[in-house]
């Protein structure tokens, strides 16, 4: 999964661990004193002296930050950390100096530009020294177990965390598995008191802000009530929970049948180590137990571009040209000069895919070590989706530089990877004909397998998270409420019993990382209502997992429109742009897997479905 991009303009800072530098002044003279002398004119000049400030930190930390993941030495390391020490420290001064306009009567503009500088710490930290270094540590602490985790077997070999899951995505041993899955979680056992300080603390800096509790102060960045927004959530789970039911009937029979029904039973909830993921989030590694007869959909995307001699830049050149047929301007030249396309030989460098806006204006740039794949081809695609959207906001007040929510710049770079189909690679010149729709239950199988099955999962996390922050799941609860959530929203268990004395969220990284969940959540409803709009937009007549908006300048000018936007207008008017509704939608999801649905339905006739 991509994570949240480094561009010069995603606002929000999640770095925590440089808190302590909170300067002494903050602490001192009462808020609510200045706060009554304060006025609209003092606002907008602030927000104003702000703004060049942040565009000079964001410009100096992107660069530390790039040549730190294409240069990777000790040095490069040190001169990131500290230019993030700055960016930190100067983000946690701001915010803290916005909240104090609170009660100014301001425009809609300048209250909406102070909310977003408010809400772009992560983990608020109270304005007491010695709780903020004490947060401080505690976020490197937690930060460090994770990153050093490792399982060591009695024979004194160790595994890392990418040993442990190539063996989880490829055994089918159930006892390999299953000692894979109770390694890793060894790690988070001592991160339990740490989490539960942590959460005290920052839960004191959220009051000092004005809002109830962290969890509240995550969810207020959605512009709508911190409850509305859970409730929200909760009603479009319910529009896809049917077919993840499905699919989870289906995957759970194909396991009894590898592995027995003593080990799967066929109406409990699956083992968490039998999917193919250290966390069963997705499902796709397992895709060889389930696939259909005759599911081969009779080419391969990889073979193809060997075919037609795609070298790695001639796959950008192919994705790049797809934003071409839109409409969009051509990639400036420097994109081409500055990006990293393979992988070096002489160096160490971070291989993860990301795209990258250095100055938020044109320095556009993509971090990959390109694979000639077909999954690569449409990696491409979702990160030039990252950088289009970054380029179209960029006449925006830099506060509003960033996707509309922040679930919204991943669902786009998916949107655009939807149109790598069958029919778009053959416009292009890669296929020569476009197989019938009845090999289509093995792809849209395959896909749901990994964007289906992380639906709940991607919900779960942060539901388990704002109930700890707000105390509704007390510490010596931390652990039952997790499975017990998981148990609700996945219908997965914990192969072997739990207790107290472990610490399972603590396995997955956004937990200790302190990073919210929810814009996952969200990039997967929202890249299937984009996808269903634009494919209308486009005047697509067939199926919609058929259709690509190749070609279709229409299409691509409400696209457009709606990125231009940035942040600054409410995620709900961003989304109306394209879609006609401000509302979330996921019946655009059962659309497009309407035909692997008939087929689910048929493979679970006479299987006692449910948990």
């Amino acid at each position: 999964m991509t994570p949240f991009k480094r561009s010069a303009t995603a606002f929000f800072v999640t770095s925590t661990l440089l808190l302590s530098a909170c300067s002494p002044q903050q602490q001192a003279a009462p808020v609510k004193a200045e706060q009554k002398q304060l006025t609209q004119a003092d606002a907008e000049a602030f927000l104003a002296d702000t703004e060049k400030k942040l565009e000079q930190l964001y410009l100096e930390s992107n660069r530390a930050e790039w040549i730190y993941a294409n240069f990777i030495t000790e040095d490069t390391a040190s001169l990131a950390a500290d230019v993030n020490e700055k960016l930190t420290v100067e983000m946690v001064n701001l915010a803290t100096a916005a909240a104090k306009f609170d009660q100014v009567a301001l425009s809609e503009d300048s209250r909406r530009k102070l909310d977003k500088l408010k809400l772009a710490l992560t983990l608020p930290a109270p304005q007491d020294a010695a709780k903020t270094a004490e947060m401080a540590k505690l976020v490197a602490e937690l930060g460090g177990l994770y990153g050093k985790g490792k399982y060591c077997k009695a024979d004194g070999s160790c595994l890392s965390l990418g040993d442990m899951s190539a063996i989880m995505a490829s055994s089918r041993d159930y006892n390999e598995q299953l000692e894979m899955w109770q390694g890793w979680r060894e790690i988070s056992k001592p991160m339990r008191p740490l989490y539960q300080r942590l959460i005290a603390l920052t839960n004191e800096g959220a009051k000092e802000l004005g809002y109830a509790d962290t969890g509240a102060m995550w969810r207020s960045k959605y512009d709508m009530p911190a409850d509305d927004f859970a409730k929200e959530l909760d009603r479009v789970w319910e529009q896809v929970k049917p077919l993840y039911e499905s699919l989870h009937c289906h995957v759970r029979s194909k396991l009894a049948e590898q592995y027995g029904t003593d080990k799967v039973a066929l109406d409990k909830p699956i083992p968490a180590h039998l999917l193919g993921n250290m966390w069963a989030q997705s499902w796709g590694n397992i895709y060889d137990l389930v696939a259909p007869q005759d599911a081969d959909p009779g080419y391969d995307v990889t073979e193809l571009l060997a075919k037609h001699n795609y070298d790695e830049i001639k796959m950008v050149r192919g994705a790049e040209a797809f934003f071409s047929s839109l409409g969009f301007d051509p990639l400036p030249e420097t994109f081409y000069q500055r990006s990293l396309f393979l992988k070096p030989a002489d160096r160490d460098v971070e291989c993860h895919a990301s795209a990258w806006d250095l100055d938020a204006k044109d320095d556009l740039r993509i971090k990959m070590c390109i694979q000639r794949t077909g999954e690569e081809f449409s990696v491409i695609h979702h990160e030039l989706g990252h950088n289009y959207y970054q380029r179209a906001y960029k006449d925006q007040p830099v506060y509003f530089q960033e996707s509309a929510n922040d679930g919204f710049h991943e669902a786009i770079g998916d949107t655009i990877a939807l149109s790598v189909t069958p029919g778009y690679l053959k416009q292009i010149g890669l296929l020569d004909t476009v197989p019938d729709e009845s090999k289509d239950i093995g792809l849209l199988l395959k896909m749901a397998m990994d964007k289906i099955a992380f639906v709940p999962f991607g919900l779960m996390v942060d539901q388990w998270r704002w109930k700890v922050f707000n105390g509704d799941i007390a510490p010596e609860q931390y652990n039952e409420a997790w499975w017990q959530l998981r148990e609700k929203y996945q219908g997965v268990a914990a192969p072997v019993a739990r207790s107290e004395a472990d610490f399972d969220p603590g396995a997955k990284y956004h937990v200790p990382g302190n990073v919210p969940y929810t814009r996952y959540f969200l990039a997967h409803i929202l890249q299937f209502q984009f996808h269903k709009a634009l494919c209308d937009i486009a005047g697509n007549e067939g199926a919609v997992h058929r259709c690509s908006i190749y070609n279709s300048k229409e299409a691509g000018a409400k696209l457009n429109q709606m990125l231009e936007m940035g942040s600054s207008q409410s995620w709900q008017q961003a989304l109306e742009v394209v879609t006609g509704k401000p509302e979330m939608d996921a019946t655009a999801i059962l659309a497009y897997f309407a035909p692997l649905q008939a087929y689910l339905d048929e493979q679970n006739k006479g299987q006692q479905c449910g948990w």
